[in-house]
């Protein structure tokens, strides 16, 4: 076959960034799209969702999901919009997370644009969303459920199958086989032994692989989370403060809580007070969490206890009265890199606050708030305002989804042979490279991190 018949892989996404993960495979006229995210976090990288998409939408055969996190789905509304008909596939619970993901995805870029608009805080005039709820109800009628470990038929010459990757409920490593070649996603792999998320399942066969090295360069600190979080609350309300956590509302939110239960069930946690989740879609992915508790690590009673343990907040009203008590109590909020959505609020008046601690529970991407406020930052934009930041600011790094770069090298290590070649993305560029250099060194690998918009041929 010709130079431009070959079966090549590009990437059209979280290449050295952690952010809009989109992978192109194509032979001839026959395209594949493995994840369709949003970029997010750096202004230069957000401009990206606005560029031309790299290739004709309407082109496109169909688009495979490694799970429903935004930096993996999120764009997939605009690519609708932008013509594209075929089927989104995904496991079930991926499906059913990717619903409450996408529409609040939308109702947010609608009404973003509109507080924009009426504020007059836009450049652009006037501002727009890159999609709208409309562009999110299409695109949800074009998925599809896959079940886990069953090869599925995607097209003529071209099959995948899907594998449990950890992380968040439905989250996959998806192989896709073609032209004689397999060609492994890991997705974003969870952790093991995580506390609530099963293993990432082993894959024992690739010609290539692309791998996730968001933790790359780090290793995740044993300190123990119940330990850590009870002596953050404790000196929090000692001083009469309240703990504003900015936490993803899939994955993260179920994680607190399961620990919060288990800091309740022993006494630690005071029964007097409050626990709040205030996010509609934390309320509803945390139901969807409760329904599929088999896919889960523990006993579901357990489980189920702990997700009904707080109070969800769905009213306006009662979220804005969150603000006014000056009683001590534990908030949970979307979104975790304090991007968007009602938590914009709760840290526009709680961050001056000396009182009350800011705890974020994860990564936080550069040129997000989340960044921001974990360097140190005595200020921080909100809504067009600096708001100070006197409050406690923390972050439980440790509550990590991502395997860090031993967790990443235990998974590798379960392959029989060495792929011909292995691709990190979904990394910063030191995260990515140290990888590569500990992938290359321990592994004896052929490995290397491409950049935004690179393709490759594999032969």
């Amino acid at each position: 076959m010709s130079q431009n018949d070959a079966f090549k892989l590009s990437f059209l996404g979280a290449a050295s960034t952690v952010t809009g993960s989109r992978a192109l495979l194509q032979d001839g006229d026959q395209k594949l799209l493995v994840d369709c995210g949003l970029f997010q976090g750096l202004k230069n990288l957000r401009k990206r969702n606005w560029a031309p998409f790299p290739v004709e939408a309407s082109s496109l055969d169909a688009v495979l999901l490694t799970h429903a996190h935004l930096d993996h789905s999120g764009y997939l509304p605009r690519l609708v919009r932008l013509g594209y008909q075929g089927p989104i596939l995904a496991t079930a619970a991926t499906v059913e997370l990717a619903h409450i993901l996408l529409l609040d995805s939308a109702g947010i870029q609608e009404a973003d644009a509109e507080f924009l608009n009426r504020h007059n805080l836009t450049s652009h005039k006037p501002a727009l969303p890159l999609y709208t709820v409309a562009d999110a109800e299409r695109a949800l009628k074009q998925f599809q459920k896959v079940d886990l470990n069953q090869w599925v038929d995607i097209m003529p010459g071209w099959k995948a199958r899907w594998h449990g990757a950890g992380h968040i409920l439905g989250a996959s490593i998806v192989e896709i086989e073609h032209a004689g070649r397999r060609v492994v996603f890991s997705g974003d792999l969870g952790r093991y032994d995580d506390a609530i998320m099963q293993d990432p399942a082993p894959v024992r066969q690739a010609d290539y692989l692309v791998v996730e090295s968001t933790y790359g360069d780090r290793e995740h600190k044993e300190a123990d989370p119940l330990q850590t979080l009870d002596d953050l609350i404790t000196r929090t309300i000692q001083r009469g403060g309240t703990v504003l956590i900015p936490a993803f509302a899939v994955g993260r939110v179920q994680l607190l809580l399961w620990y919060l239960y288990q800091l309740r069930g022993s006494g630690r946690l005071p029964a007097s007070l409050p626990v709040y989740v205030d996010s509609p879609m934390s309320t509803n992915a945390t139901e969807i969490y409760r329904r599929n508790t088999r896919l889960l690590r523990h006993d579901y009673t357990e489980l189920q206890a702990a997700f009904q343990m707080p109070r969800y907040v769905r009213d306006v009203q009662e979220s804005k009265a969150l603000d006014v008590s000056p009683m001590p109590k534990i908030i949970i909020s979307a979104s975790g890199m304090a991007t968007g959505g009602r938590v914009l609020h709760h840290l526009k008046h709680y961050a001056p606050n000396p009182r009350s601690t800011i705890l974020f529970a994860g990564y936080q991407a550069a040129g997000t708030r989340g960044a921001t406020m974990v360097s140190g930052a005595s200020k921080v934009k909100i809504h067009g305002e600096y708001i100070p930041i006197r409050a406690e600011v923390q972050n439980l790094s440790m509550l990590s989804a991502h395997a860090d770069s031993n967790e990443i090298l235990r998974w590798l290590s379960g392959f029989e042979n060495a792929p011909n070649h292995c691709f990190l993305n979904h990394g910063e560029p030191q995260a990515a490279d140290t990888l590569r250099l500990r992938i290359k060194d321990e592994l004896g690998w052929k490995v290397s991190v491409p950049e935004h918009l690179d393709e490759f041929i594999l032969k």
